[in-house]
């Protein structure tokens, strides 16, 4: 009796890898931060209206139903109309009208965009001026240490907003002529310098807990330079409060564009932001066009608002010991 013929062995089933993104972003929705998110009914609501807010600021150019930038357009006969439910309101201007006759809801799309460019833009500078300085302080060690952090407390002992008023008076004094992007590059400079300190006061006690762990007396060990060390090991394992600080301080960066622009030293006033709004609207204020002020106010709450509830919820999500 002939033995059976063995079968043959089965092929080991062919997986796809998938790619680096999208595996990425596989971790991400099966992780924590992902999970508390879902079951946070504030955070939530926070995001769609922090969502909500990006989107017409950053396609204000198609979704706005006027474009207030374009001077030929406006009609000095529509100034201050009210908004359309009211009595002598009109249908096409839905939040009513500005002194100037512009639609006030294409303005407050277009002064969100300009508020969250700036916003935005100063807290990139803080973090990358604030993170290096942090790292490089609490690496290094020494009088490197001690002087970063002496103009730290130096920078502390004095009101942000009176050091960002000065940095840009003294801009503008400089450059009393300056185009409109060199306005937008003081005052974004303005804000990112009064805002530095916080991250790097944050990182450097973060380094100093990180450069005693076993993996940076490895690479020490081993002969791998310092600023690889500071670069590669150390720098991703200080980013968790980097990022949450970061979060809550472009609503900070915003409130204080708003001010310097209701000031009449932050963004020029032919560009309509949302400070300058408010400031445009406060000679109505009392004479019963209420709307010029009150509708960029509580944009400028909604948005402050949200991300600032954004920034708590990642705050508790980070935090291990709150899982």
């Amino acid at each position: 009796m002939t033995p059976l013929p063995k079968p043959p062995p089965l092929a080991a089933p062919v997986t796809t890898p998938l790619a680096p993104s999208a595996s990425a972003l596989a971790r991400f929705f099966d992780g924590d931060v992902w999970h508390s998110f879902k079951q946070s009914p504030m955070a939530i609501v926070a995001a769609l209206v922090a969502l909500l807010c990006a989107v017409c600021a950053v396609f204000a150019g198609w979704i706005a139903p006027h474009n207030p930038l374009d001077l030929a357009s406006l009609d000095l006969i529509d100034a201050r109309l009210p908004p359309a439910w009211m009595a002598e309101g009109q249908a096409k201007y839905l939040l009513g009208t500005d002194d100037q006759g512009r639609d006030l809801l294409s303005a407050l799309m277009y002064g969100a965009r300009i508020s969250l460019f700036v916003g935005l833009a100063s807290v990139i500078v803080s973090v990358v001026v604030g993170v290096g300085l942090g790292l490089l302080a609490g690496f290094v060690g020494g009088r490197i240490d001690s002087f970063i952090m002496r103009v730290c407390d130096v920078m502390l002992s004095f009101p942000s907003i009176l050091i960002a008023l000065l940095i840009d008076g003294v801009g503008r004094a400089m450059f009393p002529n300056a185009h409109e992007s060199l306005a937008f590059t003081v005052l974004i400079l303005a804000i990112s310098l009064t805002g530095w300190v916080q991250y790097a006061r944050t990182v450097r006690g973060s380094t100093l807990v990180e450069r005693q762990k076993e993996y940076v007396q490895a690479a020490r060990v081993i002969g791998v330079s310092p600023f690889r060390i500071m670069r590669r090991h150390v720098l991703p394992n200080v980013l968790g409060p980097v990022l949450v600080l970061a979060t809550i301080q472009i609503a900070s960066a915003i409130i204080t564009e708003a001010t310097l622009s209701f000031l009449g030293v932050g963004v020029p006033p032919t560009s309509p932001s949302l400070g300058t709004l408010i400031r445009v609207g406060q000679d109505f204020l009392f004479s019963g066009e209420w709307w010029i002020t009150i509708f960029p106010g509580a944009v400028l709450v909604l948005i402050a608002l949200s991300v600032n509830l954004l920034g708590d919820w990642l705050r508790d999500a980070l935090n291990p010991r709150l899982r």
